[in-house]
């Protein structure tokens, strides 16, 4: 296998964990005025992520990272073009970490109003942001010969990357629903539990479309199978929802997330990002590509730390794998 097939797949291995690790983050916070009725509420939800969201954001660093390295032409074009969307994803991103460290440093209602909102916006334009944008490297964007973007933001806007929005947003809200049902205790687990199933069946009509939509644009056996697995397990995480196995159903929601960009990633291959206006502006692993020799080093570097990341993230979430509830937040 080529260097240029295996950083791909690579990418594509850190996109797909970032979306299953923050994606139920995203959940958490979107789903914080929902679920949370009062402050301790609130604190249960927040403390469900609190030993994890900032780890679970290095997938998106690494990921960044390996494009910048591995695909610097793709790298460059992706981010002068999405150059809007991209900064509102970063915003949000940073305003809900200010927001996970500040809001307990007062006691005052009105403070902690203030940062649970940041909290649920943070959460909500990146989740529906990252579906816009994957949904238009799948497509296509203006490219001219030189790789260059030559359209505004409402060449973005379009109908197929705004269902992909929808759908990543209803794949997130569900996912986060049926990991704070894993995580907590009591009421708060009861309403989350019984939320994952309502939500669930949405996030199955808009995601189904969304795939089928995209095996309409571009498609290959691999990455329809990828959609019909991604739909199975979808469909097997909302049942054991149903039935109130949390941990099943966490994972059916996660192998679905998963398979989805898969799909999407297999869908894509070889090119890196198309271009609706001319073939030849197109690009493609190989020609997006860095050197031989810089792939190679990177491949060793991968192959040394990737393994130790995996291992010390692991352990994170299995020293913090208890569940938590409102008797374990003390009272102000």
């Amino acid at each position: 296998m080529e260097l240029t097939t295996v950083w791909f797949l690579l990418v594509a291995v850190l996109f797909t964990g970032y979306f299953i690790l923050e994606g139920f983050d995203f959940g958490v916070g979107m789903l914080l005025p929902v679920l949370g009725r009062d402050d301790r509420e609130r604190r249960v939800l927040i403390n469900t992520i609190g030993p994890v969201w900032d780890g679970n954001e290095v997938w998106l660093i690494t990921a960044g990272g390996a494009m910048f390295a591995a695909f610097p032409e793709w790298y460059a074009t992706l981010f002068s073009g999405f150059y809007l969307p991209l900064l509102l994803i970063l915003l949000a991103l940073i305003a809900r970490g200010v927001a996970f460290e500040y809001r307990h440093k007062r006691p005052e209602a009105s403070w902690k109003r203030r940062w649970d909102r940041a909290i649920f916006f943070g959460s909500l334009l990146p989740a529906i942001l990252w579906g816009v944008a994957f949904a238009n490297i799948l497509r296509g964007v203006p490219l001219d010969a030189d790789h260059e973007y030559v359209g505004g933001l409402l060449d973005l806007l379009h109908p197929y990357a705004l269902l992909g929005g929808l759908t990543t947003l209803a794949l997130f809200l569900t996912h986060g629903a049926v990991f704070i049902a894993l995580k907590t205790t009591g009421e708060i687990r009861e309403r989350a539990a019984a939320l994952a199933v309502r939500l669930g069946v949405g996030a199955a009509v808009v995601a189904v479309a969304f795939l089928a939509w995209t095996l309409t644009i571009r498609s290959s056996a691999a990455a329809v199978v990828l959609a019909v697995a991604a739909a199975l397990a979808l469909l097997g995480g909302l049942a054991a929802a149903r039935v109130r196995r949390e941990g099943w159903a966490f994972a059916g929601t996660a192998v679905a997330i998963a398979l989805a960009v898969a799909t999407l990633f297999a869908a894509l291959f070889p090119n890196v990002l198309p271009s609706t206006l001319d073939a030849a502006g197109t690009l493609t692993a190989t020609n997006a590509s860095s050197t031989p020799y810089t792939l190679k080093i990177m491949t060793w570097v991968a192959v040394v730390f990737t393994p130790i990341v995996l291992a010390y993230q692991g352990w994170t979430y299995w020293v913090f794998r208890k569940r938590i509830g409102v008797v374990h937040i003390p009272q102000h």
